[in-house]
């Protein structure tokens, strides 16, 4: 009975009359009007028979190469004239990866749908067609198409096929405004699930935001519309027909659907396909700092009444804000208008943004708030100049200097960073500030993860050059009231990151 009740409903809500819909501040929202209720249950049928024609199955093939190998089932020696010589010969003799069959032919199936029909232009996952030696595009009429490869984004997980528009009479959908999605919205999947294509199902937006540990700009809408294996790459429609959504991902202990799917938000996606359109890659705007989580502690240290942001942990030489816009210490908390409320938020936003366009970006420098003008660099650009700046590990090996004096702090013995020490810890001759040698077990330091080899470059956003610095800031952070330091640390290539640690 309860499964009927939830029929009604969902079919009630893909008609004309879902538009007026009754929502009122204090009265229970009604999913049907009046006069739907008065001519009984309506149907999902024609939305569906207009957006099926759009969607297609995706079928792939891959050449791999065979079995042999410490895995294999080695032919076993029989005895001459065995009968049994026969069935052996023909099971193991064809196997992939015998002689004169060194590969065989794996295939794979997933879901897409058709953006451009002029063009033919076809949208799906990346993980749907990796790899493949083959793609086609399967139509919901039986006629099947080659696809070339346009473009692939992985951190995205988004990839873009064309087929020959003169092939076949097309059918597109549009994409549509994913940000104005509200949790309990209606919306529907169509897809190519287990091999079983223009399968349709209906559920509503169970979720917004979602962080499932994909990819860096995760930012998924999950969903109840039953989606399972062969679903990727599909659309996820809202009431108007409109693709809010790329179906990518479930969890679910059996394989099978379980009520929790994601997709990949049109506000996100489309650009991205855009710019694989264009350039056949993505061209991502880069700000080129190195960020890491606002803590409350860290909040508390750097003087901020609440936790939000993205700290910069450092700035990548060569990036856009390597002349001083932005430093380390510094807190972004508004890009180009758009809030940063937490750290996964900035790389997202500074992605969507266009490569060479100067943004506003608003940060928080030793607790005053201040705007400064940014010109985006390119992302692909700047990871070629981060990964050359993690493997600087240059060295000072100069003649040893002779032992200095320590001191012991919040649990670490500092010193000063000579060449002694450079060669002790491996430390790159860039790295400056005051060296820990030794961190005491189960100290406030030890719990925060420092280490002997890092280096202190500031405490409480104030440089630090000598075991008397440090000591003098601490004691300075006492006499104000401080609970916690904050310490930028170095590591020894000099990558930057910021610990507080207690000062009970």
């Amino acid at each position: 009975m309860t499964s009927n009740r939830f029929l009604r409903a969902a079919r009630r809500t893909f008609t004309a009359g879902a538009a007026a819909l009754l929502i009122g501040a204090a009265t229970v929202p009604s999913l049907v009007t009046p006069a739907a209720a008065a001519d009984g249950p309506a149907s999902v049928a024609d939305l569906a028979q207009g957006l099926l024609g759009a969607v297609v199955n995706i079928s792939t093939s891959q050449r791999v190469k065979g079995t042999e190998g410490p895995g294999a089932v080695p032919m076993p020696q029989l005895p001459e004239g065995s009968p049994f010589q026969d069935f052996f010969d023909d099971f193991f003799k064809n196997r992939p990866g015998e002689q004169g069959n060194p590969s065989q032919k794996v295939q794979s199936l997933g879901s897409g749908f058709v953006v451009d029909a002029e063009q033919g232009i076809v949208v799906t996952n990346n993980h749907v067609i990796a790899d493949a030696d083959d793609i086609e595009v399967n139509f919901s009429d039986g006629v099947t198409l080659k696809a070339t490869l346009v473009g692939t984004d992985t951190k995205t997980d988004v990839a873009v096929l064309k087929v020959d528009p003169k092939g076949h009479k097309l059918t597109a959908v549009k994409f549509g405004d994913s940000s104005k999605m509200r949790v309990g919205d209606w919306v529907m999947a169509i897809g190519n699930p287990f091999g079983l294509g223009g399968t349709v199902t209906v559920g509503i937006v169970s979720a917004r935001n979602r962080d499932i540990n994909s990819g860096p700009y995760d930012d998924f809408i999950q969903t109840d519309a039953a989606i399972n294996r062969g679903n990727s790459g599909g659309p996820l429609f809202n009431s108007d027909g409109e693709v809010i959504g790329i179906n990518t991902a479930i969890i679910s202990p059996s394989g099978g659907s379980i009520g929790i799917g994601f997709s990949i938000p049109s506000q996100l996606a489309l650009g991205v396909v855009d710019q694989l359109r264009q350039f056949g890659e993505t061209r991502r705007g880069w700000l080129g700092v190195r960020i890491q989580p606002v803590t409350d502690d860290i909040a508390e240290s750097l003087g901020m009444a609440t936790a939000k942001g993205a700290l910069v942990a450092g700035v990548i030489k060569g990036g856009p804000v390597d002349n001083g816009t932005i430093l380390a210490g510094d807190v972004i908390i508004k890009f180009d208008g758009r809030d940063v409320n937490e750290m996964r938020d900035l790389p997202r936003v500074v992605a969507e943004s266009t490569v060479g366009k100067a943004v506003d970006v608003v940060i928080v420098r030793k607790g005053v708030e201040q705007t400064v003008k940014v010109t985006l660099g390119r992302l692909e650009d700047g990871e070629k100049l981060a990964s050359g700046e993690n493997g600087n590990t240059d060295q000072d090996n100069g003649d040893k200097a002779p032992a200095v004096s320590t001191v012991s702090v919040l649990g670490m013995t500092v010193g000063e960073l000579n060449d002694e020490t450079r060669t002790k810890f491996g430390i790159a001759a860039e790295v400056s500030g005051v060296v820990i040698t030794d961190v005491a077990k189960d100290s406030a330091a030890a719990e925060r993860g420092i280490q002997a080899g890092e280096v202190i470059t500031e405490i409480a956003q104030e440089s630090v050059a000598t075991p008397k610095d440090v000591m003098d800031r601490i004691a300075a952070l006492k006499e104000q009231g401080r609970k916690n330091a904050l310490l930028m640390l170095a590591s020894k290539s000099g990558e930057l990151r910021f610990v507080t640690i207690r000062m009970d």
